[in-house]
């Protein structure tokens, strides 16, 4: 048989074959990016969890701070009492009392501002919980599109393969070919076949991780739709130094020094003498309902001798717990600036090797193009050929991993800048 033969054989085997195996499972929904946010923002349990932890600090400010207030208590009460001289007796009696602190060396003050920046702390902890589910939510995001795009190149490998094997099939059978060449292809084509039921399970994982991230409680096949670019404009860094200012981590510490600097205050103003306003009026009498008027008006002071070394243990240690914050905070900026400037080299590293990966997949196809023609009438030996072809198959992977890795790599980015699920790209 004559190599032209070949050619045309193989061209017209390619033409009719099938484009390759059907996708996976039936989607429901295509959801874009910013119907994940809109979702996760309402439903996320960690995000529902933070809120709450607000709500609860501001409800510890109001408890705190309900001492600086008239406490006003009502009774009613009747008993009866017997004694040997007097017989039976009984009392009955009804009255209202209250009190009001007057000094207390401000400690309760002190107490109110600390909770007051625990407040704080709760709201900046908040925005770093929003900017860590936006940082999954945007990772299975990311896995998702990866593994709809991983399908259409798994099959289009196959195709390849399939091509590769039949063109290998005829050369054998026309004695042209050795068998270790044919038993190689199909093993290429098993591997592809492989890589594309592989590729199926993957995206239903990917699918679950996203379901998860939205916040839903039943699962349903989804698809995203998005685009792989990255856009890092510019070649000057960014200032880490204000970026890293205003990170949610780094604020929570923030808030939690300053409320160590007031329970310190708190602690010192604890060996003031407690100074209190007493009041009540009622009635009183042995007989319902009471008919005698009282009354009463005084001032309490109270200033502990002795409690075995008690307010001076809790004085150590506030000053330990603002040392401790002190730190903390510290830390958590070097932490902060270090991370920016990783995660702002690694985005303009990933960004770079997308391109450069492009020129790779243009220059194996123009390869693969040339190799094919040139093998198919036998101008090329087939151990020259595979190697070619073998670099076109891994070029296509290379490219949709770069691209991955890239929008992984600005997620990461949005991430060490401290960003929440409000972020616009």
């Amino acid at each position: 048989m004559k190599p032209g033969i070949f050619v045309f054989l193989f061209i017209v085997f390619a033409a009719c074959s099938p484009a390759g195996p059907a996708g996976a499972q039936e989607v429901h929904e295509i959801l874009t990016w910013e119907n994940c946010v809109q979702e996760a923002a309402k439903n996320h349990p960690d995000l529902i969890v933070a809120v709450e932890n607000v709500s609860q600090s501001v409800s510890q400010k109001q408890i705190t701070a309900s001492t600086l207030y008239p406490q006003v208590t009502s009774d009613v009460s009747a008993g009866t009492a017997k004694s040997a001289a007097s017989g039976t007796k009984d009392t009955y009696s009804y009255g209202v009392s209250g009190s009001q602190l007057i000094f207390d060396g401000f400690k309760t003050v002190s107490d109110v501002k600390a909770a007051g920046q625990n407040i704080q702390a709760a709201k900046e902890n908040y925005r770093f919980v929003s900017s860590d589910v936006r940082q999954r939510l945007r990772t299975a995001f990311i896995s998702l599109l990866r593994a709809q795009a991983l399908i259409e190149v798994t099959e289009d490998i196959a195709r390849i393969r399939k091509n590769n094997l039949v063109l290998i099939t005829l050369r054998y059978q026309s004695g042209l070919e050795h068998k270790g060449a044919l038993l190689t292809a199909e093993a290429n084509l098993a591997q592809a076949k492989f890589e594309v039921e592989q590729a199926k399970r993957d995206l239903i994982v990917a699918q679950w991780q996203l379901t998860k991230e939205l916040g839903r409680t039943d699962f349903m096949a989804v698809a995203v739709q998005g685009e792989f670019g990255v856009d890092v404009s510019g070649d000057q860094n960014p200032d880490f130094k204000a970026l890293a200012a205003i990170h949610p981590s780094l604020q929570v510490t923030v808030a939690q020094k300053n409320a160590a600097v007031y329970g310190v205050k708190a602690a010192k103003e604890n060996f003031f003498p407690v100074v209190t306003g007493d009041a009540d009026i009622g009635k009183t009498s042995s007989h319902w309902p009471p008919q005698s008027n009282t009354w009463s008006v005084g001032l309490g002071l109270s200033l502990p001798l002795f409690e075995g070394g008690l307010k001076t243990a809790q004085l150590d240690q506030a000053k330990s717990v603002l040392t401790e914050a002190q730190a903390n905070e510290r830390s958590t900026y070097d932490g902060v600036i270090l991370a920016l400037e990783q995660s702002w080299a690694s985005l303009k590293d990933a960004a770079e090797t997308v391109a450069v990966k492009q020129k790779f997949l243009v220059a194996t196809e123009e390869r693969s193009r040339i190799a094919q023609a040139q093998y198919s009438i036998g101008m090329m030996s087939y151990d020259n050929w595979t190697i070619i072809e073998d670099d076109l198959v891994q070029a296509k992977k290379d490219l949709l991993d770069a691209q991955a890795n890239a929008l992984q790599a600005e997620a990461n980015w949005v991430l060490a800048k401290g960003e929440t699920l409000e972020y616009e790209e």
